[in-house]
């Protein structure tokens, strides 16, 4: 098992930019590919973005492709979201999520349901 821990959330305003961390624990970090979903109110989580668990392949929602960057540390057990020229649409409550099957090379999903770990959170609210 993972636990994750998200961070980094907070209110700015439109054009800023914000770092989310996910930190998980236990030795197994490297063997997941992760991902990082939102959800804002009212509506259905989304997929934002995703990492494979070699670091060889990125994927992002054509909503933010070009203004957030996933990454990861292995050695750090930790998963970054840097988040630049945010908008007010990208206003949610911003969750990781670990993947423990997609452990192929390439291999990051964009489906939440292929997830099995999630963090409890943390919310982004950007203002205009």
């Amino acid at each position: 098992q993972v636990q994750l821990i998200e961070s980094g959330g907070g209110l700015v305003q439109a054009g800023a930019s914000l770092r989310l961390s996910c930190a998980a624990s236990g030795r197994t970090f490297r063997s997941y590919a992760m991902g990082w979903f939102r959800q804002a109110p009212g509506k259905e989580r989304e997929f934002v973005a995703a990492i494979s668990r070699y670091d060889d392949s990125k994927y992002y929602a054509d909503s933010v492709k070009g203004r957030f960057s996933i990454s990861r540390d292995n050695a750090k057990n930790t998963v970054y979201l840097q988040m630049n020229s945010l908008r007010p649409e990208d206003t949610a409550v911003y969750y990781c999520a670990a993947d423990q099957d997609c452990s192929g090379y390439g291999c990051a999903k964009s489906a939440a349901s292929s997830y099995d770990y999630w963090g409890q959170g943390t919310q982004v609210t950007v203002s205009s």
